[in-house]
């Protein structure tokens, strides 16, 4: 498996992935579009830092690529929307370079009270400007995070140690984290108004582009000091120029900008109270040794049908929690693929029933698994558990999860039930059995019946008379079709069966005909495994 290594990660990363057996690793840093449109076609994965850019044209030309790997945080320079279309999962290490870049941001905030920057250029031109050069304490002063995520909690915490009051504005943290971190939880109207110092660390996205911008500057304190170590384009950068130029806004540091590398004639660079540095977030030994094994580790553990740690663009659960979840998946998907072969009609909604302790655990990998067994033979290429859910809505399929209220005689079980144009539904159901959780139905449309679900399975609705099992042996020993096992389940007071065949093989279309010719069979449903 060939991995493409397009932006220079630590060595350690580099060693890793070609200590493994079957990859083939190719080191192109600093290649051209044109370069990496000839590399990609026939790459298993990619892996990139902030300089390469795997855009639309890049994934449409991957046509082998399963996993982008991005050794850092941000993932501004991957087409996520189109990468999960193409059913390739995005994976970052948001927890490799947490300590570089909140050291970084405690710097510029120490540079924006202590003018240490603009001191140290006037001591190299031979000068003493003692008195030119006052400071101020962080003491005792408010400061507001802008997002409460791993860096902006270490950034409150190392505030905390200065004798700062913390102000938290985040829409995700909890009032039990705040209270044990010691921050107070305030709306974005607060955190403006109320802060000394305001530090952002969120993504950059619809709702945070430009967040902090002309309008807002002006509701806050007269002399406020803003840093931005997130990512560019969350400041803007000329409503931030206005406010130092103003006065309004004391000093500023910023490492991140709305165009990188920044431009030499910006003029962000002519203003004596800014700090600025080029993008030096996760630029230290410790961090790249960090992330570029980190995200070595998880390119291997995806090429290798593992779990997508840290996955952008699907849920991503932790090893005990999948290790748990997965029979259920292998079940969720062989239900799923039954589903979908066994239903005529416009599907509209499929409801998921889940009973037993399955219900207790993140759930969200299991309805994918569901959606991917369903899709497996209507969807075509690049279908993976990335844009399963996305290919399901477009083909107009809603999905409903929850805990089933069924007295089913299981501690686990899983139904599944279509809802179709015209009210007529389809339900199969199924659990795990044995020591190593082998997938079973358990049910189908109502009928209590047992079959295996790695099988191939021949599903018959006939009438319950003397003699139709053994024309079934009949004419599918003709048709040299082996029977691995045979089901059969009637209602009480009915005089219509059902019948489960696991076969080794499909039979032929002269073999099925034959079958349905009979007057006394309904129904015929071959199930693919």
């Amino acid at each position: 498996m060939k991995i493409l290594v397009a932006d220079r990660i630590s060595t350690m990363g580099v060693d890793f992935l070609k200590s493994q057996e079957g990859f083939d690793v190719i080191e192109a840093y600093g290649s051209s579009k044109e370069q990496l449109l000839e590399i990609v076609p026939s790459v298993k994965a990619i892996v990139v830092r902030s300089e390469t850019k795997v855009d639309q044209d890049i994934l449409a030309a991957a046509n082998e690529l399963i996993a982008v790997g991005r050794a850092g945080v941000g993932v501004d320079n991957i087409d996520i929307e189109s990468a999960t279309d193409s059913g390739v999962v995005v994976m970052n290490t948001p927890g490799g370079n947490t300590i570089a870049t909140a050291e970084l941001t405690f710097t510029h905030m120490l540079c924006g009270a202590r003018p240490i920057v603009q001191a140290c250029a006037t001591m190299r031109e031979g000068r003493w400007d003692r008195k030119k050069f006052p400071g101020t304490e962080l003491r005792s002063k408010t400061l507001a995070v802008l997002g409460m995520g791993r860096i902006g909690s270490e950034v409150a915490k190392r505030a905390k140690a200065f004798e700062m009051k913390v102000l938290a504005y985040d829409p995700y943290l909890t009032e039990s984290r705040a209270e044990a971190m010691g921050v107070e939880i305030v709306d974005l109207e607060t955190a403006f108004s109320q802060a000394d110092y305001i530090t952002v660390h969120m993504p950059l996205t619809d709702s945070t582009r430009a967040m902090i911008n002309a309008d807002a500057i002006s509701r806050m304190k007269d002399g406020v000091r803003i840093f931005n170590c997130a990512r560019g384009g969350i400041v803007d950068e000329v409503a931030l120029a206005d406010g130092l130029n103003s006065g309004k806004v004391a000093t500023a540091g910023l490492d991140v900008y709305a165009d990188e590398p920044l431009a030499e004639d910006s003029p962000l660079r002519e203003i004596s109270n800014l700090v600025l540095t080029p993008h030096l977030g996760a630029s230290t030994k410790e961090a790249q040794e960090s992330v570029g094994l980190e995200i070595a580790e998880t390119i291997t553990q995806v090429l290798k049908g593992g779990p997508a740690r840290n996955a952008v663009n699907m849920p991503s659960v932790d090893a005990a929690t999948l290790e748990a979840l997965k029979p259920y998946m292998h079940l969720g998907e062989k239900l799923g693929a039954v589903l979908q072969q066994a239903t005529t009609g416009q599907v509209e909604t499929i409801r998921i029933s889940l009973l037993g302790p399955v219900t207790e655990l993140d759930t969200k990998p299991l309805s994918r698994a569901i959606q991917l067994g369903y899709l497996r033979r209507i969807s075509g290429d690049n279908l993976s558990d990335v844009n399963a859910p996305a290919k399901m809505k477009d083909l107009g399929v809603a999905i409903e999860t929850v805990n089933s209220t069924s007295d089913a005689d299981y501690t686990d079980y899983i139904e599944l039930k279509a809802h179709c144009a015209g009210g007529k539904t389809v339900s199969v159901s199924g659990t795990v059995m044995g020591k190593d959780s082998h997938p079973r139905l358990v049910d189908f449309n109502g009928r209590s019946i047992e079959a295996n679900l790695d099988g191939n399975l021949l599903i018959l609705y006939n009438r319950d008379t003397p003699g139709i099992v053994g024309l079934l042996g009949t004419i599918l020993g003709k048709d040299s079709v082996n029977i691995a096992n045979m089901s059969l389940s009637r209602a009480v007071g009915e005089s219509t069966a059902l019948t489960i065949f696991e076969l080794d093989h499909s039979p032929s279309k002269e073999a099925t005909s034959e079958i349905l010719a009979n007057p006394d069979i309904s129904d015929l449903i071959f199930i693919k495994a």
